[in-house]
């Protein structure tokens, strides 16, 4: 199992400074990286004078993170910061780097992509609990919102920290869940807008897929725009896209537009992982009764016409949309709701 932020930080919070308090406390410790079982950060004191006083600190610093379960490696720095500096500046939304053909994401075995034809159908929804679902099945998972224009991922994980730069390039994820996150969400106002043209939003996957420190990931989760434009362009012909899962409702105006996202992706070549059917069914809490709201198994069918996978069915649930308005995906709960996503991210796990 690799370690947690939680339980580095814990263990920081440990060891006790010549002059008072504790590294966390002191908000000391900067540039936390866990790449797998590796661990490094920096300390940064005040001065020069107690830098040279904070090397026993240094030796318990590196001997108790590597006591936490799961690390093999630790290496710290120990800096001095004598001023205030501006952070560095990060730009996201670019003109596209040429590149050629396809290349890896770095760190990441499974690049998939979670499409639908139309909006409103709870793909991001489904991608937030899928990769909550997927993390909690033991797996390294990572979260990247792609929807530049509505993204929503930093309101569903609970996460509305910018993420840090050390060198206005590089971009260390958050992490929630157990799922490394990112978004443009993260690096605006909740009210502003993006007003980008095409070449503007292709640059700005390839920087959030390129300069975000992923680290080692089983499965790096895209959570794409509705519909069947630049992002998916770029991201299938740009990248090694594992495969894509399309999520639509069993409503026949749904699966039009599903239809088309998956003749989308075949055009460009990448596989089809499965479908899944969100809004199912819904259960009324009063009463228990139950109402095909959107139509019964159009989603089923659809999958064994094209000859693809149906990876399952999801509820219309309250309880869902409650838990991703609260920041916490009900998938990362004990909730009964949460074992269908369970079993889709069991499915997914079986075809990867």
């Amino acid at each position: 199992m690799d370690p947690t932020r939680d339980a580095i930080l814990a263990a920081l919070d440990t060891v006790v400074l010549p002059d008072g308090g504790t590294l966390v406390a002191r908000d000391l410790v900067r540039a936390l990286v866990i790449d797998g079982h590796s661990v490094r950060f920096v300390i940064e004191t005040q001065s020069a004078e107690v830098a040279k006083s904070y090397g026993t600190v240094r030796a318990q610093a590196e001997r108790v993170v590597a006591a936490v379960p799961g690390v093999q490696s630790v290496a710290v720095a120990l800096t001095t910061h004598t001023a205030p500096k501006p952070a560095p500046s990060l730009k996201i939304g670019r003109h596209p780097t040429p590149q050629e053909g396809r290349q890896p994401v770095p760190g990441v075995t499974n690049l998939i992509a979670i499409g639908s034809g139309k909006g409103g159908v709870g793909k991001s929804t489904v991608a937030a609990n899928l990769a909550v679902a997927l993390a909690r099945r033991g797996l390294r998972v990572g979260l990247l919102d792609a929807d530049i224009y509505g993204p929503s991922q930093p309101k569903m994980m609970g996460v509305d920290k910018r993420p840090a730069s050390p060198d206005g390039k590089r971009i260390l994820p958050p992490e929630a869940h157990g799922v490394r996150m990112i978004s443009i969400g993260l690096m605006l106002k909740a009210d502003e807008a993006v007003i980008w043209r095409g070449p503007m939003l292709m640059g700005a996957l390839q920087q959030l897929l390129t300069q975000v420190e992923w680290g080692r990931l089983d499965v790096l989760l895209v959570d794409m725009p509705p519909g069947t434009g630049d992002i998916q362009l770029t991201l299938c012909t740009k990248f090694d896209v594992r495969g894509a899962i399309v999520v639509s409702t069993p409503q026949d105006v749904a699966l039009l537009d599903a239809r088309k996202a998956l003749r989308a992706f075949e055009t460009l070549k990448t596989p089809i992982l499965g479908l899944i059917e969100n809004m199912s069914t819904f259960i009324c809490p009063q009463c228990g009764h139950e109402e095909h709201i959107f139509g019964d198994g159009g989603v089923r069918r659809e999958a064994d016409k094209q000859g693809l996978p149906f990876l399952g069915e999801l509820p219309l649930s309250l309880e869902v949309r409650l838990a991703g308005d609260g920041g916490v995906p009900v998938a990362a709960t004990d909730s009964p709701v949460a074992q269908a996503y369970g079993r889709i991210a069991d499915q997914v796990i079986a075809s990867l």
